[in-house]
């Protein structure tokens, strides 16, 4: 089975009105080129680093209003669309980072909060504290659907192959991965992480990034690309502005990959160090 897969490469504003006027052309441009998956980045539906100004503005994923006119683009163009992830208020009034994949009638059929809180100190003196403004999620999350088997992941969980080794062994063949990178990081690792997540698992890679300097004064990497289950990198944009790559993959090259190289199979139990 052949699916073509449509990843949006955003700039996101600081509001959500202006996210979605942002995201939803992009949008329209991967359907009308034929993408009947498409994936959008990290904080789609805003993205505002000073925690005191993004808190007030957060809504539940049901109310988020890029969240809502997504849906109705799933439903009006008959696709599936992931979220890549949205910044929402959680039920318990905490913030979560949570994806949502949305079926071709506009149901959301799938959500998936971000594991890996980004708590960094980069060696260029940039810190992040993820932690401090969102509550990790607690389990991993695969949907099936007609198009293929979907494992979710969310930005710095691509450091940790333990979870997107569950996700194959749950019977992922394609492997979700939204992000907003840092530029430092991005250019030492965005590549070699996401081909070797791809060829540790022989799963399909999709990571839709976010690009550029935004409102808020952040940098991110852009770069999306789509990995085959062999690490060869099937299409790729090559900068950080905003745009749409489009590329068509074979799921049979899952089974190929698997059978050629069952590091799945083989891995064994061990003790120590």
């Amino acid at each position: 089975m052949t699916l073509r897969v449509g990843l949006v490469q955003t700039r996101t504003p600081a509001t959500h009105e202006a996210a979605l006027a942002h995201v939803a052309p992009l949008v329209r441009e991967a359907a009308e080129k034929g993408a009947r998956f498409i994936l959008t980045p990290e904080g789609v539906n805003v993205l505002q680093k000073d925690r005191a100004k993004l808190l007030p503005t957060l809504v539940s994923l049901d109310d988020d209003p890029v969240v809502l006119g997504l849906r109705n683009l799933a439903r009006e163009l008959g696709v599936w669309i992931d979220v890549g992830s949205a910044l929402v208020k959680r039920e318990d009034g905490k913030a979560a980072n949570r994806q949502a994949v949305i079926d071709p009638s506009g149901a959301i059929v799938a959500t998936y909060d971000k594991l890996h809180m980004f708590d960094v100190n980069l060696p260029t003196g940039e810190t992040a504290r993820e932690s401090s403004t969102y509550e990790p999620g607690d389990r991993a999350v695969v949907v099936e659907t007609p198009l293929g088997v979907f494992g979710l992941t969310i930005c710095y969980d691509m450091r940790f192959p333990a979870l997107h080794r569950a996700l194959a062994l749950g019977g992922a063949q394609i492997l979700t991965v939204p992000a907003a990178f840092t530029r430092p990081t991005g250019e030492a690792h965005w590549d070699i992480l996401l081909r070797a997540r791809a060829i540790e698992t022989g799963s399909f890679v999709l990571a839709a990034a976010q690009g550029g300097l935004h409102e808020d004064g952040r940098g991110t990497w852009g770069r999306s690309i789509v990995v085959g289950p062999w690490g060869e990198v099937i299409g790729k944009l090559d900068h950080d502005a905003p745009g749409v790559l489009i590329a068509d993959i074979e799921l049979g090259a899952v089974d190929r990959a698997r059978a050629a190289i069952p590091a799945l199979k083989n891995a064994r139990a061990f003790t120590g160090p």
